[in-house]
């Protein structure tokens, strides 16, 4: 099946919609005190991860009802569908600490994979800004950022002269792994940063360089993963070989995301 650039752009503010929706559901959650509990992984899941989780998969399925839906929480559930040339992939609430943690840094993720590539991806932090700040990219198109500010469009930058600004986990990671990645490198600064904002912070050009040493899903990754791409950034394995998705289990290795490809 092939999916042609023009419809796919059409489809960008229907995912923007449903990632607002969501993260209003969010919201409401978060102003309470809402309850925490476990997964079998020893992961938190809140009430606001399943209701954005509900109103995402029923927009997809919606849109396009023949591509398979991967969404966290189902396939913690056991509920894993097959996929092809097209999945995808949702993580309705990225950052759950951080959610928990109240310091707004979490986001909603929705992420078009086409043969093995995000191509489409729309990553919504309705926290961090008044209003949200929405970011969205279509690779060979182009990737937004929108807030109250408005609509404008994003890229990644070149290093600055002065060094890299490194992202940081702010939950998760290896520091002794990320001092010898970083070893013999050129770094003006060193910044945390929760859930996949880090690789829509690279994509805006206000970063440069995220290497992740912790394990990931690949739904946590791929919507921020489909803005970088295309806002002319990449994302690697330390082999340098493009991460790719529909891996079995849906595990990330440990990878490389830089701001701009080169």
């Amino acid at each position: 099946m092939e999916i042609r650039k023009t419809e796919l752009l059409g489809w960008l503010p229907v995912l923007a919609d449903a990632a607002r929706t969501a993260g209003q559901a969010i919201m409401q959650v978060y102003a309470t005190d809402f309850a925490v509990r476990g997964k079998a992984d020893a992961s938190p899941v809140t009430e606001a991860d399943e209701r954005a989780e509900r109103i995402i998969v029923e927009r997809l399925r919606a849109l396009a009802p023949t591509i398979p839906v991967v969404a966290e929480e189902a396939v913690a559930a056991g509920q894993v569908p097959e996929v092809g040339e097209h999945f995808w992939l949702v993580d309705p609430l990225d950052g759950t600490k951080e959610f928990i943690g109240r310091n707004g840094e979490f986001t909603v993720n929705i992420a078009l994979i086409e043969r093995g590539v995000p191509v489409l991806g729309v990553v919504l932090a309705p926290a961090l800004v008044a209003g949200g700040r929405l970011y969205d990219g279509l690779v060979g198109q182009g990737a937004w950022v929108e807030d109250a500010d408005g609509r404008r469009p994003i890229h990644g930058r070149a290093v600055p002269p002065a060094g890299l600004t490194v992202l940081a986990s702010r939950s998760h990671g290896d520091v002794a792994a990320l001092e010898r990645f970083l070893r013999g490198r050129k770094v003006a600064a060193l910044a945390n940063a929760g859930s996949s904002l880090k690789l829509c912070l690279l994509a805006a050009g206000e970063a440069d360089l995220y290497p992740r040493f912790g394990r990931t899903m690949e739904w946590d990754i791929a919507a921020g993963h489909a803005v970088l791409l295309a806002a002319g950034g990449r994302v690697v394995t330390l082999r340098g070989e493009p991460l790719r998705y529909g891996k079995p289990g849906f595990e990330n290795p440990h990878f490389v995301a830089e701001g701009l490809q080169g």
